[in-house]
């Protein structure tokens, strides 16, 4: 039976695959120590079946994993809760919520640090219920008021990453398109930009706004996600979103190019100081 959302399966067993490995333990010799047979092993380290806590624990254990954080990384993403009171409450809109979407909010929910770059649309995480509207009703033509009031509620739901403690690190950089598109009408646009601001000057967000005026650049293929976990860049993945699915990228080659994307941006961006001389200009017509 397969357990929470594929990407935090196949991380997770990727994961265990190297503790064991760092062990110096074979799947045959980890299964015979916890008393399991070795396809079940075999099955987790793959993402081919989940795995409960306890069993992540025991496996831990075994390996002789210490480190507090890292072991509850790990015992998250096979679905521990977070001590918080919200452990996968994006379960109540499964009716709502391709599966994709699900995993993409899970990864969110538990990584350290977003690096996003943004060429048509605000991220998610920054956009205002008005804002969140007009597109999702954009994206969803023909949606009814029901679906489009839930799917705002899980827009506006995943915000409170930026509000935990600790909050998630997000570097955001946005085309000017972004900025320039009228979404909602102006006084949606006009509030929109505004909370751009509020959230730029917060410590633990970095926004950058890359100008038409600094040409053709390695972004123009399409925005994309980075998502960081504090304890290990193997759990580390990148999330490139088409129109009727995603495409999740966690070979280290991949990861290694697109945070050299990501990084090549900020360069060319506009500092954040700037930025937010830019938006107010936006904002006033410039």
């Amino acid at each position: 039976m397969q357990h929470g959302p594929a990407v935090r399966r196949r991380k997770l067993g990727a994961e265990l695959r190297a503790l064991r490995t760092s062990a110096g333990l074979t799947s045959g010799e980890a299964a015979r120590l916890v008393g399991w047979h070795q396809s079940k092993v075999s099955r987790i380290e793959t993402g081919t079946s989940g795995v409960k806590p306890a069993d992540v624990r025991l496996l831990l254990d075994t390996y002789g994993v210490s480190d507090p954080q890292l072991r509850q990384l790990l015992l998250v993403l096979a679905g521990s809760g977070d001590g918080g009171g919200r452990h996968h409450w994006w379960q109540a809109y499964r009716g709502v919520l391709p599966p994709t979407y699900r995993d993409f909010i899970s990864l969110e929910s538990q990584a350290s640090a977003m690096r996003t770059l943004e060429t048509t649309v605000v991220p998610g995480l920054l956009q205002t219920p008005e804002y969140a509207r007009a597109v999702t009703a954009a994206a969803l033509e023909g949606a009814s008021e029901e679906r489009l009031d839930a799917l705002v509620e899980v827009r506006l739901a995943r915000q409170d990453v930026l509000r935990a403690d600790p909050p998630l690190e997000l570097s955001a950089v946005l085309d000017e398109a972004v900025l320039r598109r009228e979404v909602g009408g102006p006084g949606v646009m006009a509030r929109q930009r505004q909370r751009l601001i509020e959230a730029a000057r917060l410590p633990h967000v970095r926004l950058q706004v890359l100008p038409f005026s600094a040409g053709a650049h390695i972004g123009v293929t399409g925005p994309f996600v980075i998502f960081s976990f504090s304890r290990t860049s193997d759990l580390d993945v990148v999330v490139l979103d088409h129109l009727t699915s995603s495409l999740y990228l966690e070979r280290k080659e991949d990861l290694r190019a697109y945070t050299e994307a990501f990084n090549a941006l900020s360069i060319h961006a506009l500092s954040p100081e700037d930025s937010l001389d830019f938006i107010a200009g936006t904002a006033a017509g410039v």
